[in-house]
């Protein structure tokens, strides 16, 4: 499959997004919008770094213990974690149960905090933005869909100097995709519009 595919409702979708249900949902409501802010940028890097190495319907359809399990993802409670947090999350079943990814997100938590009170709230939003290229056109097939991009990159050295962990060139394309900072949603593709 190469361009969109036509669903069971009649609409033209990328071929990942058509099926099942809740992936239709995320490729037609968020994926690909504009999402900002600190604290919902940090939720998608924390999910697409539990995602690596595994598919996003297993994240998608762990959302919601996952944001549970780390308290909505708010950055000061997450950079207060200690190791009997870790050993409460490597016990949790309904999310990743992966200690290294564990321990990067309260990591990334501590440097965002850290940042946040250097430069202000908004400066992890600012860094994922600025990887924006106006009027980049949509492809047009998925093989003109790149796993990562120069922008994906230079942000994935940004964060890690900063000591950011978990969030290679790959990892940080597929987030600025699902934030809406890359649209490559197929051009025919009228699900997500």
């Amino acid at each position: 499959m190469t361009g969109t595919v036509r669903g069971d409702d009649g609409i033209e979708r990328c071929p990942w997004g058509d099926a099942p249900d809740d992936l239709r949902r995320y490729h037609d409501e968020e994926w690909g919008r504009p999402l900002r802010g600190d604290a919902a940028v940090f939720e998608r890097l924390s999910l697409e770094g539990f995602q690596s190495g595994l598919s996003w319907l297993t994240i998608l359809r762990k959302r919601e213990a996952f944001r549970a399990a780390f308290e909505g993802f708010d950055i000061e409670a997450i950079a207060a974690y200690d190791e009997s947090d870790v050993e409460r999350l490597l016990r949790d079943a309904g999310i990743v149960r992966h200690r290294g990814k564990i321990e990067a997100v309260i990591a990334n938590a501590r440097v965002l905090r850290d940042w946040q009170r250097a430069e202000g709230e908004g400066v992890l939003d600012a860094r994922v933005w600025a990887c924006a290229v106006p009027d980049r056109p949509r492809p047009v097939a998925m093989a003109e869909v790149p796993a990562t991009s120069p922008e994906a990159t230079t942000l994935s050295r940004d964060l890690k100097r900063r000591g950011w962990r978990f969030l290679g060139p790959t990892t940080a394309y597929a987030a600025l995709q699902a934030i809406g900072v890359v649209d490559d949603h197929l051009a025919a593709c009228r699900g997500g519009r």
